[in-house]
């Protein structure tokens, strides 16, 4: 299962962090082309595809994104708590989770995890923000969400060191960008502008 963690575009509702770069319209916009940047390159696996939202209906996500998608809306909490209930919904098989903050991840990248979660545990794609862009795990590893500073550059070699003391096999993709505030905004392909 592919999870898409994104949020319904509502102008001053998304994105706000790149809204003093962008304006709320502009932002909204961003949210718009990266979330569908996001589901094209997903759609190109032969993989179900799960859309875990926030600030929105599931009928208003339908409607933007498409009836042949699962729709879930996000759990209550921090960022660690809504990707745990997401794994926890899809215990018992292999899960990947991706937002649509990335815009280098691709159908090639995307492949490349789902293989390697035949061997690995854990997959995890780094951001250069110090965070990660990507998770895949073979299990649900509740611990990996624990104790997390969270919107922190130290989130990935946090859940590396607590992934490492619990003995799992990890596999790291490519360093890649996230577009959260406007000082990466130069990061961000002019397509998605």
């Amino acid at each position: 299962m592919l999870i898409i963690f994104t949020r319904y575009p509502r102008a001053g509702q998304a994105k706000t962090r790149l809204i003093p770069a962008l304006g709320p319209e502009g932002a909204a916009r961003l949210q718009i082309a990266m979330t569908e940047h996001s589901l094209r390159q997903a759609r190109g696996l032969e993989t179900p595809i799960a859309i875990y939202y926030a600030n929105g209906e599931a009928r208003e996500l339908r409607d933007w994104l498409g009836e042949d998608l699962c729709y879930q809306a996000q759990a209550d909490g921090d960022l660690g708590a809504k990707m745990l209930g997401a794994f926890w919904d899809n215990a018992g098989t292999g899960a990947v989770i991706i937002g649509t903050d990335c815009p280098g991840i691709d159908t090639q990248l995307l492949t490349q995890t789902f293989e390697a979660l035949s061997t690995y545990d854990l997959v995890l794609g780094p951001a250069l923000d110090g965070g990660y862009y990507l998770i895949g795990l073979r299990r649900v590893v509740p611990e990996l969400f624990d104790q997390i500073a969270w919107s922190t550059d130290q989130v990935l070699n946090q859940t590396l060191a607590i992934a490492q003391s619990l003995n799992l096999r990890i596999h790291l993709l490519p360093e890649l960008p996230d577009i959260d505030r406007p000082e990466d905004l130069p990061y961000l392909p002019q397509h998605l502008l």
